[in-house]
């Protein structure tokens, strides 16, 4: 029904750049929310950064003033523009992107399958 795509992913030294992009097709009708979430070995996943509802951004504590995300509505794309990367960003990074269905009414929640993203000298 909806399918995401990640690309962007790879190694990079600290403090380097990476930006991460996320593809959304198939049967789309209203996004409410799209954005990054990441998942490191051993830990729980956690919120990056979203576009929310009305065009609010939400970005975790630890990337605020690194990380910034953007969408092109036209393309169904959200991107993460990821700078001076810490080992600490090291993770999957996954899209994620919440729709609502006119009828029945009710919304959807989808995930793409992860871009892995290493920080390391």
């Amino acid at each position: 029904q909806v399918q995401l795509v990640e690309s962007g992913g790879g190694l990079v030294q600290p403090g380097g750049s990476l930006r991460l992009s996320c593809a959304a097709s198939g049967s789309i009708f209203s996004i409410n929310t799209m954005g990054w979430y990441r998942q490191a070995p051993g830990k729980e996943r956690e919120l990056v950064a979203t576009i929310v509802s009305g065009g609010g951004y939400k970005y975790a504590d630890s990337v605020k003033g690194r990380f910034t995300i953007s969408r092109d509505n036209a393309k169904n794309t959200v991107y993460l523009q990821m700078n001076s990367l810490k080992p600490e960003d090291s993770a999957v990074y996954y899209c994620n992107l919440v729709q609502s269905i006119p009828w029945p009414p009710r919304t959807y929640d989808y995930w793409g399958q992860g871009t892995q993203v290493t920080v390391s000298s």
